[in-house]
């Protein structure tokens, strides 16, 4: 079972940043071998993954299925090499099976699929719908007495899915404080910024019209991160918490950054070579 590191603070950002930047070199390693999937989303929400995975979260990757076990929802199921790269760093199947993302009988599927991944907490892809599994998952903690958490990550294109303020709505109404939604507010989408497609204005507010603890933090920030995640966990009120991360799609890679193209393409082998020189990774 993992538990919160008792490290010094200092060290165990130290140790976050480098783990970060592990799994930056395996997202843009897979994409690149299987030359499909969705490098920017991903890049953008490695920071927030990996301070859940490797300091925050109580999980048991040698028992998948732990009942006590905290859960963790991709709802932009398309970013999954971020969940990937840390479910196999994290011990939960070996590394070798990231070279087989979105190949046929690859348990690393374009999209996570629960019944094929261990560590997969919910099977996702079809926007707007993580929040509500989520509700779910907190709620059925409440029912059967146990103490876990649910994170649930949401892109803010996303929210332009209406499902997602009926679930805010509920997790207010049932004041579930085990659920945290933490949106990656990285400003982009498939088809453009955020704002030009359908104006969001404060995602903040909107969350705190709706009765949830509402926190910011820089999403590229691990102290931030850190210290948000840990006020999110300490939270003892009746409501549930909404962490709103201010990131930048494609983080990590230059040519990539805040370039909507970066969506869902996969870097060619100049492209490739360039991202590996930048995070410190090899050519393989």
């Amino acid at each position: 079972m993992a538990k919160i590191s008792q490290e010094p603070f200092s060290d165990r950002i130290v140790r976050l940043e480098s783990k970060a930047r592990e799994v930056r070199i395996h997202i843009i390693d897979m994409i690149y071998k299987a030359q499909s999937g969705h490098p920017g989303g991903a890049l953008s929400a490695a920071d927030i993954l990996t301070a859940l995975y490797f300091d925050q979260m109580q999980v048991d990757p040698k028992n998948p299925l732990w009942a006590k076990r905290d859960r963790f929802i991709l709802s932009k199921g398309h970013a999954c090499p971020v969940l990937y790269a840390c479910l196999a760093l994290k011990g939960y199947f070996p590394m070798k099976e990231l070279d087989t993302l979105r190949k046929f009988n690859s348990i690393l599927q374009g999209h996570p699929v629960k019944q094929k991944t261990p560590g997969v907490d919910m099977t996702t892809g079809s926007l707007g719908h993580g929040l509500s599994i989520g509700l779910g998952m907190a709620l059925n903690g409440r029912i059967a007495e146990e103490d876990y958490f649910t994170y649930v990550l949401i892109g803010d294109g996303e929210l332009d899915e209406g499902q997602n303020w009926e679930a805010a709505a509920s997790a207010a109404k049932f004041g579930l404080n085990h659920l945290v939604a933490i949106i990656d507010r990285n400003r982009l989408q498939m088809d453009g910024f955020t704002d030009d497609i359908m104006p969001m204005n404060s995602i903040a507010d909107k969350f705190r019209a709706f009765n949830w603890d509402v926190l910011e933090m820089d999403g590229h920030s691990m102290h931030d991160i850190v210290l948000t995640l840990e006020k999110a966990r300490l939270a003892r009120g009746n409501k549930p918490v909404c962490i709103v991360a201010n990131t930048i799609k494609g983080k990590g890679v230059s040519y990539m950054e805040n370039v909507r193209q970066w969506h869902g393409q996969a870097p060619n082998e100049q492209e490739f070579a360039l991202a590996m020189e930048e995070l410190g990774g090899t050519n393989s």
